[in-house]
């Protein structure tokens, strides 16, 4: 099974948000997912992320594989930092 993290949008029409969200590759966008993990609203100035830390780098670390939009996200927030440190021992 390939897992990845990406954002399924919630919000009205024309007021996106998205919660980020680890969920099986071949499941529908807005559909079944594995676990909730963060928070991403792009209407508010400047745009809202939260992140559980724990819970994303506990995905990365089993293989789970993030969207682009979401690697931009894991990175500006230091995630992606950590994650390659606890990886290559640093």
């Amino acid at each position: 099974m390939a897992v990845k993290i990406r954002l399924k949008r919630m919000g009205a029409k024309k007021s996106p948000f998205y919660r980020i969200v680890v969920a099986d590759s071949r499941s529908p966008r807005d559909g079944r997912f594995i676990e909730t993990i963060g928070t991403y609203n792009p209407v508010t100035e400047p745009a809202e992320v939260k992140i559980n830390e724990e819970l994303a780098l506990k995905w990365l670390q089993n293989g789970a594989k993030p969207s682009d939009t979401v690697r931009n996200l894991l990175s500006k927030q230091g995630i992606l930092e950590k994650f390659h440190n606890l990886k290559y021992g640093k």
